[in-house]
Order: structure tokens, then C-alpha cells, then sequence
């Protein structure tokens, strides 16, 4: 055994090196697997306080007899002593801190950063480039902002796809929600303006908007641009008419309201928010509280994460005080770089809201605490029925996805203890085999899995679901065998007969075939994962049919450019029309001649060289 695993850690002499700076520590066990991560204004005092004589709770007592070491980072400032800490945390994982876990099913309003850019919903991660206003507290909220935006600053909201092809303005354009940019009918300084405006609204700044507004349109009077004038006077009507709606109960025009709901170490964080005193409503969150019981230290590290990631309102409302509350505001105000307040001892209309949020923290823990006790029900069935020991602690299940042979996807999703682990969810994007063989895309998609896990050590499920017969469930299982994978309960999951939910046949195995009927706690668990699988196959093909259709093979093409390529698919209606026409039908086109109609036809049918014989014999459609 090494020193770590029978030296005790030797807290008072590791004190009596530290520093009194500001700082961040970690707690280290003996398997080098960080156990603790926290912050200190004055390292040496706050550490000290884990080794005096004061009692201390059962967690951190276990927490210290697991601890073989520990490590400091000195920082300049206690801000960055807190941004270090929620970076460590979020990266680390560790063992005993409270964690936020990561969701990335937030909606957000998304500005994208183009020539023309466009407004529109996102949820997932935020990997398009663009400005991201959010999160919001449901999908309703969004759309409501977004209606908002589109009659007022009349900002594009189709897909690039679209706007690349438009030749004349869309509906959205008619009732007077968008200004055109597709066909030029708003010059580019107009738009960038627009662009500017909407950003301040959606930062709720409304007050700094009016003012802007309010000297552009005494300019435009100014040099006699009368109708450009009266546009902005009615647009700054209208922004006033939302504003007096919006404060006609004197609610806050920034604001957000926590309130905090504990069960033993169960806990629910209840968000209720304002933004330019509109209503967002509620989001409930369920932090990982790793053992903790006490729940100002459980609110103390949610606003310290989800602050670290979001951008906060001016004013944060608690329905109690949490520790470090003055550092946790100085840094929120330093990142944000505007003033951000933290209160918990309100009045009034925020004590209102806060009994609000309050009872609907508990409500959604009570909710949430029943659901899970559910979902171990179902898990102790699954494990009763497959004959094992222990409860899974990690299933996984693969579904694949094509629309005949094109594009095809395999999904592979996570389910733990708690439910779906998005963050691990994968996809494979199948090639290689012939179009619609499902069996040899089952095989390539556990291989590819599978061998990753093997060669670098990485985690295995307890139980392999393969939403399929016997034929995709031996593709697996020879998959496995192949790569000495051992351990893995691989179970199948064949749909019955009719194809109703609740007939299916599960595939044991130890070779037996079982109908547990739609009553069974066993198959409801297997069908949520299975359909969570499917439903993230479909999304996966349809994303991947839509861009290969989308992108336009027009643009490999010598010869081809955008006013060209934008002619060829207005003549035939798009990509399919342009398809199914013969070599002679494309060279009609204007500005496309007859070499030009051969290389455009052989690419788009995968041609090396064009068969004319074939090609002029008449127009031919392949998908």
C-alpha cells in the first residue's frame, strides 16, 4: 500500500504552511479523485476550521477520513478565488460538493452573428454562433418574446436555407413581422440597427431603447425625414404601450426570485424571474447535493454556479441568507460588469414572491421525490426479472434511424439512477454498409462505442438495451465477444405483433423470451429508455437528411455560383426538381450550357463521368 493509504492526512501541519491570501483548496483521497473543492477569502483560516475541535456533521467527518491530501491555488482577489471554485467544480465533479446539474434543455431567444441575422428559439448546446438571451423559464415565454420582437423590430426568422433562396418576400413579411432582407428591401444599415435595438430590448434596457429612440426620431424631423419619424414615433408608442402593461402591478423590471425546498439531502432550487418586468415564470431545479443537509449551503452553491454560466438579472432575491453572500455578489457584479444585488430579508411585493416560489419549491420536491420513488420501483423489477444482484446503475440503449437506407443514424442513450444523463447521450453517423441494413449498422455502432470504452478504460453500462429482434441483438452480441467485453446484461427489445406499446417481447440474456405486459414496472422502465432512444435516433437522421439536403451539392461545382446556382433551383423548385431533370431540361436554364449541364447532372446523380445515352432518355429521380 502506498503512504496516502495508511498515513493519515496531517491537517495542523499542512496549516501551518499556508498562506493568509485569498484562495482556492482541494481535498484529494488516495486514489487521487478529488473529494472537495471550496473558496476562502483567507486560506489559512478557512482551512484551519476543518482541524479545530469544533463538531463538525457526519458528511464532513467521512469527507476528512477520506482525504489524503490537499492542494491550494493562491488567487489575487476573492472574485477570482469564486470563479476559480465554480471552474474546478464544474470540471472536477468532486465527491462532496453540492452540484448543479448540467441541463442544456434551457430555452434561449438566439441571435445569430451574420450579415443578416436572425431571431429564433434554441434549446441545447450553444454551439451556433450568435448571441444567446436566457434561459427562460418554459418555451411559452420565449415564444411570447419573440412575438414581441417580431412586430417590433421585424427581424428574419427563417432558416439560412430558406433565406438563400428567396426570390420574392414570404407571408411573414406581408402581416408586417419581417422587413425583407431576403430580397433587399431593407438596406443592410437599417437591419444592423434594428439588430442593435432588439439586443437592448431582449437585455431589458427599454428605458435606454425609448431614449435612442426618442433622439433618432427628433433627427429624422430635423432634416425633414417626416416618414421615417412618424415610424419611430410609432414604434416608441408601442414599446410604451408595453412597458405600462408590464408594470400595472409594480412588479420589478429585473429581477430573479430563489427560494429553496429540502427533504433530508433531496433539494429543490425554485426560480421565478423578471426580465424587463415581464413575467418569465417558473423553472424548478433539483442540484445534487452530494450529502448535504443544510440548505443555505445548497442555495449558496447553486447561485454560485448558475450565475457562473448565466447572466445575472440586477437583483436576486433569497428566501434566506447564504453564506458568502457579500463575495458571491461582488463577483456577480464584477463579471456582469453592472451592479448585481443580493437580498434575502424583503417586503412587500417580493415577499410575495417569494412565498410563491417557496410553495412551489416544495410542491415540485414532493413531485419529484414521488417520481423517483417510482423510478426505483421500475429498476428493482428490471433487476428482479434479469436475476442480478444489484440495482443497475447505468443502462444504456442503441436505436437506429433512416428513412430508406439514406442517411442513417445510430443513438446511443444514458439512464442512471435519477433518469436520463443527457450529457452523455451519443450519436453515430452510420456509413459504410449498404443502405437499410440495419444489422450491419447495429454492429458498427456497438463496435465504435464499445472499442473507445475498451482502449481507454471508459465506463460500462450494467445493462445494454437493443431496440431490435434477435438478428440486431446477435449483431451486438457479437460486437461485444469481438472485443472481450464481459459483464454487460444485453437485453433486446423486439416490438410485438401488433406493434402497441405494451406487447413487447424482451430478449433476455439467458436466452429466454419474456412478455412482461404493459402493467410490468420492468418494461415501462425499458420503454422510456427505449423511446428516448428512438426519439433521439429521429432527431439525429432528420438532422442529417435535412443538412445533406440543404447543402446543396451545386456549390461543389466548377462554374457554379450564387446567381447561377440560385436560377438552376427557382427554374425547377429546388434540389429535387433540379434531380429529376435530364441533361437536356438543366441546359435550357439561362446561363448554363451543355458542359456545364453534364457536370452538373453527374454530380448530383454521383456520376464520374455522365452517361449522355441514360441522361437524355428522359428526367430520372433518385432521392
Amino acid at each position: 500500500m502506498s503512504r496516502a493509504e495508511t498515513t493519515p492526512f496531517d491537517g495542523k501541519a499542512f496549516i501551518k504552511k499556508l498562506s493568509t491570501a485569498p484562495g482556492v483548496y482541494r481535498m484529494i483521497a488516495a486514489d487521487d479523485s478529488v473529494l472537495y473543492v471550496g473558496k476562502a477569502g483567507v486560506l489559512k483560516n478557512r482551512v484551519s476550521s476543518y482541524f479545530n475541535a469544533t463538531p463538525k456533521s457526519a458528511r464532513i467527518m467521512t469527507m476528512l477520513a477520506q482525504t489524503a491530501r490537499m492542494e491550494v491555488t493562491v488567487t489575487r482577489t476573492e472574485t477570482e478565488a469564486l470563479i476559480l471554485e465554480n471552474e474546478l467544480i464544474k470540471a472536477l465533479k468532486p465527491r462532496y460538493n453540492v452540484l448543479l446539474r448540467d441541463d442544456k434543455s434551457y430555452p434561449y431567444v438566439l441571435m445569430t452573428q451574420e450579415a443578416w441575422p436572425r431571431i429564433a428559439m434554441h434549446r441545447g448546446p450553444r454551439a451556433i454562433p450568435g448571441r444567446y438571451f436566457g434561459p427562460y423559464a418554459s418555451v411559452g415565454a420565449v415564444r411570447d418574446s419573440l412575438n414581441l420582437m417580431h412586430k417590433l423590430f421585424k427581424l428574419r426568422s427563417c432558416e439560412d436555407s430558406v433565406f438563400r433562396n428567396r426570390s420574392r418576400p414570404c407571408l411573414q413579411h406581408q402581416i408586417g413581422r419581417c422587413s425583407a432582407p431576403c430580397v433587399g428591401m431593407v438596406p443592410a444599415r437599417d437591419y444592423a440597427e434594428s439588430v442593435r435595438r432588439s439586443s437592448l430590448f431582449l437585455e431589458g434596457r427599454s428605458d435606454e431603447l425609448s431614449d435612442d429612440l426618442v433622439k433618432s426620431m427628433e433627427a429624422a424631423s430635423v432634416r425633414l425625414d417626416f416618414e421615417e419619424a412618424a415610424r419611430l414615433r410609432d414604434l416608441v408608442a408601442s414599446i410604451r404601450s408595453v412597458q405600462a402593461r408590464q408594470y400595472v402591478d409594480g412588479r420589478a423590471a429585473d429581477l430573479d426570485v430563489l427560494a429553496i425546498a429540502m427533504q433530508g439531502v433531496a433539494a429543490c432550487v425554485m426560480l421565478l424571474a423578471f426580465r424587463d418586468g415581464r413575467n418569465l415564470g417558473t423553472r424548478a431545479f433539483f442540484p445534487k447535493t452530494n450529502g448535504s443537509d443544510n440548505p443555505e449551503e445548497v442555495l449558496a452553491a447553486f447561485v454560485s454556479q448558475y450565475y457562473g454560466e448565466q447572466q445575472p438579472p440586477r437583483e436576486i432575491v433569497l428566501d434566506r441568507d447564504i453564506p458568502d453572500r457579500e463575495l458571491i455578489e461582488q463577483a456577480l457584479s464584477s463579471a456582469g460588469e453592472r451592479k448585481v444585488q443580493i437580498r434575502w430579508n424583503v417586503r412587500g411585493e417580493r415577499a410575495g414572491y417569494l412565498d410563491m416560489a417557496r410553495r412551489n419549491a416544495e410542491l415540485s420536491l414532493s413531485s419529484e421525490r414521488t417520481s423517483h420513488a417510482a423510478q426505483r420501483a421500475r429498476a428493482e423489477a428490471l433487476r428482479d426479472m434479469l436475476g442480478t444482484d444489484d440495482l443497475p446503475g447505468r443502462i444504456e440503449c442503441f436505436d437506429i434511424s433512416h428513412t430508406m437506407g439514406e442517411a442513417t443514424v445510430a443513438s446511443c442513450v444514458v439512464f442512471d439512477a435519477e433518469g436520463p444523463v443527457r450529457g452523455q447521450y451519443r450519436r453515430y453517423n452510420i456509413a459504410g454498409i449498404e443502405p437499410g441494413d440495419d444489422y450491419a449498422a447495429m454492429h458498427q455502432a456497438i463496435e465504435r462505442r464499445f472499442r473507445r470504452a475498451v482502449e481507454e478504460g471508459g465506463v460500462m453500462p450494467d445493462i445494454l438495451l437493443i431496440d431490435g429482434g434477435a438478428g440486431q441483438v446477435a449483431q451486438a452480441r457479437s460486437a461485444l465477444d469481438e472485443l472481450g467485453v464481459k459483464g454487460v446484461a444485453l437485453v433486446g427489445v423486439a416490438k410485438g405483433p401488433a406493434r402497441r406499446p405494451g406487447d413487447e417481447e424482451l430478449l433476455l440474456p439467458d436466452g429466454r423470451s419474456v412478455h412482461p405486459g404493459s402493467e410490468s414496472p420492468a418494461l415501462q422502465l425499458v420503454q422510456q429508455v427505449r423511446d428516448e432512444a428512438h426519439r433521439f435516433a429521429i432527431t439525429g437522421h432528420r438532422g442529417r437528411r435535412q443538412k445533406a439536403r440543404n447543402t446543396s451539392r451545386l456549390e461543389d461545382i466548377a462554374g457554379i455560383g450564387p446567381r447561377r446556382r440560385a436560377s438552376l433551383l427557382r427554374h425547377f423548385g429546388g434540389l429535387g426538381g433540379l434531380k429529376a431533370a435530364g441533361i437536356e431540361e438543366i441546359a435550357r436554364v439561362d446561363g448554363i450550357n451543355d458542359a456545364l449541364a453534364e457536370r452538373i447532372y453527374a454530380t448530383l446523380h454521383g456520376l464520374d463521368t455522365p452517361d449522355m445515352n441514360d441522361a437524355k432518355s428522359g428526367a430520372r429521380s433518385e432521392g
